[in-house]
């Protein structure tokens, strides 16, 4: 088995078992069981607030939310769920949160310089943070008990693999969100797993229809392109069209799925999905943050619980269409 292969299948494994996976990165966490929160009771109600960086409107996040709202149900607490793609809106939810004296915070920290002085606000006033998604390398540096995620690096080494595998040679990386660290390590990694660079190519995930035309024009200028890497899903179908529009055939993959793209995936417009399985990171950071109030428990080892990531393709995409269908996947 090569080795990209089996690292993914040890990244896919970890949060099935929730158990701590190791990486080079230093990831949230602490490992010592960190400090007693005193914003959180050990028993009676207790209230999580979740704060991402998702746009409106973005399917992505929407299964995150699904998720986390799925655990508070199942666990019997109460989850507020908030989310702005704008980094200092997102901290003032995150403060909002701390003046509310929630029980403890899950945070997405995309752009986490801007979310420094609200999440240390919440730290400091003995409300635990959970991270997820983006930011694990500095999640332990912020306070964090925890980060449940996607190492973004060795998700874009798997892609990069693939594509490679697939005989690609010259790749596009369609950035969707500028300083976005998450996004700028997958497209990092993808260099390293293909074993050249991709070139990135930056667009705005509020106005796919713009999008679609500038990656139009990318393809029409270098025909020489012959992949094309989105991260994300609604970038991946714009991708698809303008693929079409430029009369190119480059291979398109794509990070995440959503309906379009199981679609896509199953009428070969778009050869696979890097999954991070988002719905885990909406629901295990409330299962962490309810041990840890209730009985000071912290997971991980001091490492992220991965998500992710798993490939999903023509092979497996019929069993995973059915769960994204039910808004799970």
């Amino acid at each position: 088995m090569a080795r990209g292969t089996r690292l993914l299948a040890l990244a896919l494994a970890a949060p099935l078992l929730l158990s701590a996976c190791s990486t080079d990165d230093s990831g949230g966490g602490n490992s010592s069981g960190g400090q007693a929160s005193a914003g959180a009771p050990r028993n009676g109600d207790l209230t999580f607030a979740v704060v991402t960086h998702g746009s409106a409107g973005d399917a992505f996040w929407d299964v995150v939310q699904k998720g986390a709202e799925a655990a508070g149900k199942d666990l019997g607490v109460e989850v507020d769920y908030q989310s702005d793609g704008d980094p200092q809106r997102q901290s003032q939810l995150i403060q909002a949160a701390v003046n509310q004296h929630v029980s403890g915070i899950v945070v997405s920290m995309a752009n986490p310089d801007a979310l420094h002085d609200s999440v240390a606000a919440a730290v400091d006033a003995g409300i635990p943070v959970v991270t997820i998604n983006s930011g694990g390398d500095r999640s332990a540096e912020f306070g964090a008990i925890g980060h449940v995620g996607q190492d973004e690096t060795l998700a874009g080494q798997g892609a990069g693999q693939r594509l490679a595998r697939d005989g690609a040679k010259n790749v596009l990386c369609v950035v969707h969100e500028a300083g976005n660290i998450g996004l700028e390590q997958r497209c990092a990694g993808a260099s390293q797993g293909l074993g050249t660079n991709v070139k990135t190519l930056q667009v705005d995930i509020n106005d796919l229809q713009a999008a679609q035309t500038t990656i139009t024009s990318q393809l029409q200028s270098d025909p020489s392109i012959d992949g094309v890497l989105a991260l994300n899903s609604g970038v991946a179908t714009v991708a698809a069209a303008a693929a079409k529009d430029a009369g190119s055939h480059a291979e398109i993959a794509t990070f995440d799925l959503n309906g379009d793209v199981i679609k896509a995936i199953k009428d070969g417009s778009v050869a696979f999905a890097v999954d991070q399985q988002q719905y885990e990171q909406g629901y295990l950071p409330i299962v962490m943050l309810k041990l840890y109030a209730q009985n000071l428990n912290t997971v991980g080892g001091g490492q992220p619980v991965l998500t992710g990531p798993a490939i999903v393709d023509s092979s497996n995409v019929d069993p995973i269409g059915d769960l994204a269908s039910s808004g799970t996947r």
